[in-house]
């Protein structure tokens, strides 16, 4: 049976080191604050803004909403980025995508008015180019690749002369998953939908990240014994048999079959998804120190 990599023991140890640090800045006067900026109201976003803001609280983190309009224009947009890029009081901001799709042709510049030192999620390409060239002076990482890492860091998994397989070359998750852990000094293969052959090239690795966005796209073919699985996508799974009935969220994993064989996995839910909002709040609780 394989070791279940927990996002909730991650969690707790990562809120006890947030608190410590902005209860340091609060004495010195400073609260750290996320500005959060939506356009719309996506159901999917409102979901992750309550998380974030109840991660907030309990890690002593101040939120500031900037709600805009589902028509709102690119210059709304532009008043509301240069507000919080002006705005001291907010040290980090948190800009939901994608933008409604009469924006969607002004993305990359609207993304890129965004001050780099208070992107929190890697939207700038400023801030991708610190991924790239490992310079967190540059900005910060998507926080879902930083969340495996994290999870990595926690569970003593040292990446260093291992093979690693990145499943998935996404700007968000695979791409900079790599460059983090060539960071590590492990040996990064990333494997996409013309890969030839996945599930062999998988076979080979140590570390296996699969971020496909998949259901059931990873299974018993593509491990062996010894490896540790992060499975980062959260696909809807109509015949996942949870204690509300029929219907759940599941991984690309088919877990009942790659669990026994692999020496350590992450459950979907609650594994890479329950670290991702706090890492959301390290990068705000970083950017307020070094505003301080």
């Amino acid at each position: 049976m394989a070791k279940q990599l927990l996002g909730k023991e991650v969690n707790e140890a990562l809120v006890a080191n947030l608190l410590e640090r902005t209860n340091a800045l609060r004495e010195k006067g400073v609260a750290p604050t996320l500005g959060i900026v939506r356009v719309g109201a996506r159901p999917d976003d409102l979901s992750y803004e309550k998380g974030a803001i109840k991660k907030a609280e309990t890690v002593g983190v101040d939120v500031k909403v900037f709600e805009l309009p589902e028509d709102a224009s690119r210059e709304d947009v532009e008043a509301v980025i240069d507000q919080v890029n002006a705005d001291a009081s907010v040290h980090g901001v948190l800009m939901f995508q994608p933008f409604p799709a009469h924006l969607r042709p002004y993305q990359r510049e609207l993304c890129n008015r965004l001050d780099p030192k208070k992107d929190m999620d890697c939207l700038t390409d400023l801030s991708s180019a610190g991924v790239y060239q490992g310079r967190s002076d540059l900005g910060y990482a998507p926080c879902t690749p930083s969340a495996c890492m994290e999870i990595l860091d926690y569970y003593g998994i040292d990446c260093k002369g291992k093979s690693a397989v990145v499943i998935g070359r996404s700007l968000v998750v695979g791409k900079p998953a790599a460059m983090m852990l060539i960071g590590k000094n492990a040996t990064v293969t990333v494997c996409h939908t013309k890969t030839v052959d996945t599930a062999a090239v998988c076979r080979e690795a140590d570390i296996i990240i699969s971020a496909a966005g998949v259901l059931n796209s990873l299974t018993k073919d593509f491990v062996r014994e010894g490896q540790i699985v992060i499975d980062v996508s959260m696909n809807w799974n109509p015949e996942k048999v949870t204690s509300r009935g029929k219907g759940g969220m599941s991984g690309d994993a088919v877990f009942e079959e790659v669990e026994p064989i692999v020496a350590a996995i992450t459950p979907v839910p609650g594994g890479v998804g329950a670290v991702t909002t706090t890492v959301l709040m390290k990068h705000v609780v970083e950017a307020c120190e070094k505003a301080n």
